[in-house]
């Protein structure tokens, strides 16, 4: 997928370039020609295709605070140790 970015990103920068050294071309109309032919289309695309991988990044978030949450960090089934002592009164 990257192959493509960066050839859809060499054929919008080749088309802002031929903008730019025409005789009747700007340089702003170079600069619009590459954002709008080349960052908006790519930066839509690359968001579009990298949903799978924040839905599942998501999910190892939710389920690493569902496994904090339940108090056993290590999944060995036993009572996490009190990292205080608990305090007496003597009688």
């Amino acid at each position: 997928m990257y192959l493509v970015v960066i050839a859809w990103m060499y054929v919008a920068l080749m088309m802002a370039v031929t903008e730019a050294n025409h005789p009747n071309g700007t340089l702003l109309g170079a600069v619009f020609t590459f954002v709008l032919y080349g960052v908006g289309p790519v930066a839509l695309l690359m968001y579009l295709m990298g949903r799978p991988a924040r839905r599942a990044a998501r999910a190892r978030r939710e389920a690493a605070a569902a496994a904090a949450a339940s108090g056993q960090p290590d999944g060995s089934g036993e009572a996490p140790a009190d990292p205080v002592a608990p305090v007496r009164k003597e009688p």
